[in-house]
């Protein structure tokens, strides 16, 4: 662009900031917002507008926009022109809404500043509480609610939470001369320090402020509020925030909005409190009002874990009218928004104030089971209900739990954070866990409490023990959003961070060492416990139901045992897509006749090697085709290179040469003979059945013989035969060839003959471009996306994870394609050979087999080329299963969207 273009595309912005409406103002029961304005003033200031129409009782306040967030980050962390004069007038809006004037020393304005994405994002980014405060303006406050202890707890709060947030100031830092305080009085809350004590503390606070900033606390509350705004705008692009982003796959947001909101005090003595609330319960769906609150504090208090609450059902006794008041509320948020609410609360004085409501973040049983109940209380219908829960959550109810019949050593017993149990070795700190996961080690990650700085740990391990926290601390709220185990406020934890270790029971556990958690009982338990499988039924069963009356898209499951097969039944699959044969080939003696058929020297000698493995795989596929009942099976001929089958080590070379009774050299000179430098790319798949026909026809033997055995004992089997690796017509018109005479003799061996069909893969970029010519010979195609994606990109995908997080970071990808499938191109491959195949054959079954089969934004893709089937791992057919029907919902809201605008 020319320098003239850039000075008009400046001078255009600036002049649309200039007119563009910034800062959206709220309070007095009336609100320029509303709920459904949330990628504007992000969620929280959306419902904080939404909340105020409703009369329910909000501190007034403005909101910052996204936009304005967006173009601070366009100009070069700048606001933009007119930003400044909307937040004076604002500003001016709320000291006459509240009746106080901010800076003021006889009658104080103190604010709150928020971050709020239009996503929630709890934790990720700052906030800062009490500003406003100054050495004047403390006396004023302190003459004005005549409470001098709580106006030095304010100042203290407000000098650490600005100090850490705004200016970069170690927590630490704080911390530690307020701990030291507390040791030299001999004390132990917080709420034990008295006034002088409070401001002794400010003191120090200032000092260490000076010390590590180099200039002295801010004064003039005005720039105070200025570089909270700049420091919440900021935080949109922390670390934690990116990594959070990154882990839930939030994109294209413009910012996060800025909630500037009067101060209303929960630590101004035991009429006041502070709490989080939830209308069901977020970890098991039961509808019980659920939450946690602390008399005398500020909100951070209980999200930060700092100290332990009571339980919400103790409000009722503490301060009965309060507690009637939420209760009222709590049914009103939930019937509105028809939705499980999470709500921040705070009590001056004996007055009730809503400071948040959101969409509360919940445990896959609890999303469940919610979702199901809302239809049965007529708040949303079962279509509603199916996109509650997210697909990919379903994963957390899918894994197993311990044995009741094992013996179990407990060691301590803490809150059940969130569900499940974990098993793995203890580590101390964020970055070990994410190391020692690379390495494939299972822990669990051991703290104090958590903060979000440990975001990437907690994403690593199986699960999180915590010695301080509530229930709705920040490691409970994440570890739920997560799928995580998580047992919290384990008070009976003694952790000691420099010596590695913690205390429990008697007993020192040391990093390296293994617990075990079960974060549905908040036990913890020495050693390895015994996990069995879950049992799925009730309203899992229920939603499940729904889902399969509304999807169009089959799913099956990739299964290679008779054992796998059997999993992927009790899931819903409806067949197995991918059934891989040469995994078979490993069990038991059978990889002595595979190294026996490769080191022979002709088709004579491979022909004798592979009728020692023929009944082996027979009974294989027969105990696969009976566990299916019924279901098609489609079976992938052999596909790797046959020096998968070797070993590569001496000592590994020189047993199989005395259990072979050959040397050791020609041993050697096989692996040597049968090298590729690029063996994915390689002699594999279908190459092998051209170059060794005889490997193809055992297979097909045993696949059909099999298939005639069960059903002469009268069950009903649909295989399907799949040649991988296609990519040309000739190869599979020459393999399909010899597979048809190899049928012939079968049936007429057998007497009786079953249907059958030959397909192949579609994982080589000219399969999808020839597809047309490849539907004149196969019956079906199955996508391997996993070696399509490959092919496609140019990467490996062994190695490709040395530079995908930088592909991730600088936006050149939006995902993993390895992961979530690639629309755009391998999609286009995808759709492109679909179309072309049934332009031949209109009956052409096409499915997917790679691992994207699993993942919901890749079912969705399927569903709308015109899919017959995904295939995934047996514990993903849920989440295939959900995701095939929310395709369905989704498509439909989108044509009714185009209908309304038509």
């Amino acid at each position: 662009m020319s320098g003239v273009a850039t000075m008009k595309t400046k001078k255009k912005t600036q002049r649309q900031s200039k007119t563009k409406k910034f800062v959206y103002f709220f309070g007095r029961n009336a609100a320029e917002g509303e709920a459904g304005m949330k990628n504007l003033l992000g969620g929280k200031g959306a419902n904080l507008a939404e909340m105020t129409r409703l009369g329910i009782p909000v501190p007034a306040g403005f909101t910052l926009t996204t936009e304005a967030c967006a173009l601070f980050y366009e100009q070069g962390q700048k606001w933009p022109e007119g930003l400044e004069g909307q937040i004076k007038t604002h500003l001016a809006r709320l000291e006459e809404a509240m009746g106080m004037r901010f800076g003021d020393r006889n009658n104080p304005l103190l604010v709150s500043v928020r971050s709020g994405a239009a996503v929630s994002m709890p934790g990720m980014m700052d906030t800062v509480l009490n500003l406003g405060l100054n050495s004047d303006v403390i006396q004023g406050l302190i003459m004005k609610t005549e409470n001098e202890r709580f106006a030095w707890d304010a100042y203290r709060r407000f000098i650490q939470m600005f100090g850490n947030v705004v200016m970069g100031v170690k927590h630490e830092t704080f911390e530690h001369i307020l701990e030291k305080k507390k040791e030299l009085l001999h004390v132990k809350q917080d709420t034990e320090l008295k006034a002088n004590d409070l401001k002794d503390i400010v003191r120090q606070y200032k000092k260490a402020y000076q010390e590590e900033t180099g200039e002295e606390f801010p004064q003039d509350p005005y720039q105070q509020l200025v570089k909270a705004i700049d420091a919440v705008f900021n935080s949109w692009n922390n670390p934690r925030a990116l990594k959070y982003r990154d882990l839930n796959s939030i994109r294209g947001l413009l910012g996060t909005a800025v909630n500037v909101q009067a101060m209303v005090f929960g630590n101004m003595g035991e009429s006041s409190g502070t709490g989080v609330c939830f209308t069901r319960n977020p970890s098991t769906g039961e509808n019980k009002f659920y939450g946690e609150f602390l008399i005398n504090a500020q909100g951070e208090d209980v999200v930060a874990g700092i100290r332990t609450p009571e339980p919400l059902d103790q409000l009722k006794t503490k301060m009965p009218e309060i507690y009637k008041q939420l209760c009222k509320i709590r049914e009103r948020l939930e019937r509105h928004y028809r939705d499980m609410q999470d709500m921040e609360f705070t009590i001056q004085e004996g007055k009730l104030f809503l400071l948040q409501t959101r969409n509360g973040k919940r445990t896959a049983q609890a999303a469940v089971r919610t979702a199901v109940e809302l239809v049965r209380e007529k708040l949303i219908s079962p279509s509603e209900a199916l996109l509650r829960v997210k697909a990919e959550q379903l994963d957390q109810l899918l894994h197993p739990t311990f044995d009741p019949k094992e013996k179990k050593e407990q060691i301590a017993k803490g809150l059940p954070a969130s569900p499940g149990a974990a098993t793995g070795r203890v580590v101390f700190n964020a970055d070990d866990a994410e190391e020692e996961a690379k390495k494939g080690e299972p822990v669990i990650l051991v703290r104090i409490e958590t903060s979000p700085e440990d975001i990437g740990g907690m994403n690593a391990a199986q699960g999180i023990l915590t010695a301080r926290g509530g229930m709705t601390s920040h490691a409970a709220v994440v570890a739920r959003g997560m799928g995580k185990c998580c047992v919290a406020g384990c008070g009976e934890i003694q952790i000691d961070y420099s010596a590695k270790e913690f205390r429990a029971g008697g007993q020192v556990i040391r990093e390296g060492d293994y617990i075990s958690l079960d974060g549905s009982a908040g036990a913890v338990y020495k050693g390895k416990v015994k996990t069995v499988e879950p049992e799925l039924s009730g309203d899992f069963s229920k939603l499940m139901r729904w889902a399969d009356e509304i999807r169009k898209l089959q799913v099956r499951a990739n299964a290679d045992t008779p054992l796998d097969a059997t999993t992927a039944r009790k899931f819903g699959a409806e067949g197995i897509g991918l059934c891989r044969t040469e995994h078979m080939f490993f069990e038991g003696d059978r990889i002595i006749a595979v190294r026996e058929m490769i080191l022979a020297q002709d088709s004579e000698g491979r022909a004798r090697a592979l009728e020692k493995l023929l009944p082996m795989q027979r009974g294989d596929f027969e105990a696969i085709f009976e566990a299916m009942q019924g279901l098609p099976v489609t079976v992938r001929l052999l596909d790797p290179p046959l020096h998968e089958f070797l070993p590569h080590d001496e000592a590994a070379q020189r047993e199989m040469a005395e259990v072979l009774k050959v040397s050791v050299e020609k041993i050697k000179e096989t692996v040597r003979a049968l090298h590729e430098f690029n063996p994915m790319l390689g002699h594999r798949g279908c190459r092998l059945g051209i170059s060794f026909p005889e490997i193809y026809d055992m297979q097909v033997r045993a696949i059909l013989e099999a298939a005639s055995n069960v059903k002469k004992r009268g069950i009903k089997i649909l295989p399907e035969i799949m040649i991988p690796l296609i990519g040309t017509v000739r190869e599979f018109a020459i393999l399909k060839e010899r597979m048809e005479k190899i049928a012939a003799e079968v049936f007429k061996e057998k007497g009786s003959s079953v249907n059958y069909m030959i397909g192949t893969m579609i994982e080589i970029p000219r399969a999808a471009i020839v597809a047309n010519r490849i539907a004149e010979q196969a019956q079906f195609f199955s996508f391997g996306t996993n070696d399509l994606t490959q092919m496609t990109f140019g990467y490996s995908r062994d190695d490709a994870g040395v530079f995908l997080g930088d592909y991730l970071r600088q936006g050149i990808l939006e995902k993993d394609p390895f992961q979530s499938l690639d629309q755009e191109g391998v999609g286009e491959l995808m759709k492109l050979a679909t179309e072309k195949g049934r332009s031949v054959r209109r009956d052409l079954k096409v499915g997917i087999c790679g691992e994207h089969g699993g993942d919901p934004s890749s079912v969705e893709f399927c569903h709308r080329i015109g899919m017959n089937y995904v295939s995934c791992s047996p514990y993903r057919v849920p989440i295939a299963r959900l995701g095939a029907a929310q395709a369905v919902v989704l498509e439909r809201a989108k044509k009714f969207e185009r209908k309304g605008e038509s």
